[in-house]
């Protein structure tokens, strides 16, 4: 009896000696397959991520890598067990590793995807000014939603009852979120904050009462430093409940104002007035003229209305340049002896 002769005689669990052989080769053909595949993804991808700079083949190519010999043995196992004759109890098992490890495997790559998409979104939103921290927290909660989903189905597949297990975690989920109502509202509405973007660190706010400059865009709480020097913390729930007044986002302001001119100015100084604040304004180099106009006769004053533009969105420019405007007015108010009102009151007395 020749070797062959001898292993068509073996019976072990059910198969063959031949089987065996059989299953041993499909199995280390199959390996080598993998191996090759691996090796021939990486190699064209390491070239291809060499001649461009985009980081997204660099990601793939991580990916690729973070497939170990683990996974491929057992897929390569589940594929060679098929030439075999095993009982039910047996084929049942090798499915449900096979499965289990294909859901970890799957997990894995899943949690390198959305690290990859976190850290892009974090950068983007560290660089608007946004709270990065917000998107850190809701990767890592995603990654362990991924997790609880895989071993879930896992579960199921190993045939627990999971809608039992569903219906405990909905009720200890309810009992977590009343528990801290609060804590969540400020963590969500971080999340709003980011997404939305209805002010980014720098910018100058007022909040009601309140106003500063934004700092830090927390998970829970945003902190302004106020013109006065202090630190001022304000929850992220009542910051995306109240108004919120960006004076950053201003291209240019408005500014209005009225003169006084004292009852008596000659006719000649009085229309001289447009000319001389229209000129003033057009001096200014952030600064548009609007209109000037003798508007209304006041109770003790010629009033006139002037509105002119400052093409900054800078407080301090805003102020500098009314400032100048308000000095160069007066300046030449005195040069004209054009004399500005205030209330008085003239008494008639009749003997």
């Amino acid at each position: 009896m020749n070797f062959y002769q001898k292993l068509s005689a073996l019976n072990i669990l059910g198969s063959t000696g031949n089987e065996y052989l059989h299953f041993l080769l499909v199995f280390v053909l199959w390996i080598a397959v993998f191996k090759l595949f691996q090796v021939l993804v990486m190699n064209r991808l390491q070239q291809f991520s060499d001649r461009t700079k985009t980081d997204l083949d660099n990601f793939i190519l991580s990916v690729v890598k973070s497939i170990k010999p683990p996974f491929y043995f057992i897929i390569a196992l589940y594929v060679s067990f098929n030439v075999l004759v095993f009982s039910a109890n047996i084929e049942g098992i090798i499915k449900y590793i096979v499965f289990a490890v294909i859901a970890i495997q799957v997990v894995l790559i899943l949690q390198k995807v959305v690290d990859y998409v976190t850290i892009r979104i974090a950068k983007k939103a560290e660089a608007d000014g946004g709270g990065k921290e917000a998107i850190y927290l809701g990767g890592k909660i995603v990654n362990v939603a991924l997790w609880v989903v895989a071993i879930l189905m896992v579960l199921s597949n190993l045939g627990f009852n999971v809608s039992s297990v569903l219906a405990g975690l909905g009720i200890g989920g309810i009992a977590v979120a009343l528990a801290a109502q609060n804590v969540l509202g400020d963590i969500f509405s971080s999340f709003s904050i980011v997404i939305d973007k209805p002010f980014k660190v720098g910018d100058f706010v007022s909040i009601g009462t309140e106003k500063g400059t934004v700092k830090k865009i927390g998970i829970k709480t945003t902190r302004l430093k106020t013109l006065q020097g202090e630190e001022l913390v304000i929850s992220n729930k009542d910051l995306t409940n109240a108004r919120v007044q960006n004076f950053k986002r201003l291209k240019r302001r408005r500014v209005s104002f009225n003169l006084g001119i004292v009852y008596g100015t000659k006719i000649e100084k009085l229309k001289k007035i447009p000319e001389i604040i229209k000129g003033i304004i057009e001096k200014e180099e952030l600064a548009s003229f609007g209109r000037v106009h003798f508007r209304d006769y006041g109770d003790f004053s010629l009033i006139f209305k002037i509105i002119y533009y400052v093409e900054s969105g800078d407080f301090k420019d805003y102020m500098n340049v009314r400032q100048n405007i308000n000095l160069a007015v007066y300046e030449a108010f005195e040069k004209e002896g054009i004399d500005f009102a205030y209330p008085t009151q003239t008494i008639m007395v009749s003997k």
